[in-house]
């Protein structure tokens, strides 16, 4: 997209991002919450691979890394949800929405990369500095890891909207979405590994949760950091991020479509 287009889109990521700064008490109260799940987690997890050894390709400080890699994304990707387009729909402002001359699901898309923009320095490093400071954590050992990393978050933030805006959407249908938002976030983070890496799942659990999306929300790009994925393994995780990406966005569009007719049909 070019033009006026593009600088509109800038603009709701480049305001998105400003407004999300202006709340600095729940952001340092979100960052404690992260570090102390960290801790919790990371403690537990040391106590398990401790009496294990080694779970598939992890180790202690592999798991204990994911950890915190796992609270560094939570914000980033959405992992907890939101609702501000439901309560748009619900309050019928959605009307005055789909009005505007521009794309609706690339607006709150972009909305989606300025919220990431700032939680990913504002709530994504401190965590994992806070757990260096106490676990010995891996760092990449290589130089090409860190971009792809870049690209392998860039592409879980990507599937944590595509998949929230399809939750929203329910709000067309039902009057109430704070349950299934919740239900929704919840299958996410666990089949994510975002409670705890998906290696410790039994084998059959393990195969699924790596065949859904939700793996490529926290588990893949946490594994990139870690370089468990190098070359064609690794264009590998890339086309399937991207893949499901792409039809999770069609599947919105479609439903959408569908919304909209029944909001002309109900509203006249």
């Amino acid at each position: 997209m070019s033009g006026p287009g593009f600088r509109l889109y800038w603009e709701v990521l480049r305001t998105t991002a400003r407004r999300m700064s202006t709340y600095r008490g729940a952001t340092f109260a979100g960052i404690f919450t992260n570090t102390v799940f960290g801790f919790l987690i990371a403690s537990i997890l040391r106590a398990v691979f401790e009496q294990t050894g080694t779970i598939g390709s992890f180790d202690t400080t592999d798991a204990i890394t994911f950890t915190f890699l796992a609270q560094g994304l939570a914000m980033p990707v959405g992992m907890f949800g939101y609702t501000e387009m439901a309560e748009r729909i619900q309050t019928g402002e959605v009307a005055m929405d789909l009005c505007r001359p521009y794309d609706y699901q690339a607006w709150w898309g972009a909305a989606a990369v300025g919220r990431a923009s700032f939680y990913s320095w504002a709530r994504g490093i401190p965590p994992f500095l806070a757990g260096a400071l106490v676990f010995d954590l891996r760092l990449p050992d290589a130089a090409w890891i860190w971009p792809a990393f870049v690209v392998s978050a860039l592409l879980a933030v990507g599937l944590g909207f595509a998949y929230g805006f399809l939750v929203q959407l329910t709000a067309f249908w039902i009057t109430d979405v704070r349950g299934p938002n919740q239900l929704a976030w919840i299958a996410a983070g666990f089949l994510s590994g975002m409670f705890s890496t998906i290696v410790l799942f039994p084998a059959g659990l393990e195969a699924v949760a790596r065949a859904l999306p939700f793996a490529g929300m926290v588990q893949l790009p946490a594994e990139v950091f870690l370089g468990k994925h190098q070359g064609f393994d690794l264009l590998g995780v890339f086309l399937f991020q991207a893949a499901w990406l792409a039809a999770l966005l069609a599947l919105g569009r479609v439903v959408l479509a569908r919304a909209v007719r029944k909001l002309v049909v109900v509203g006249g």
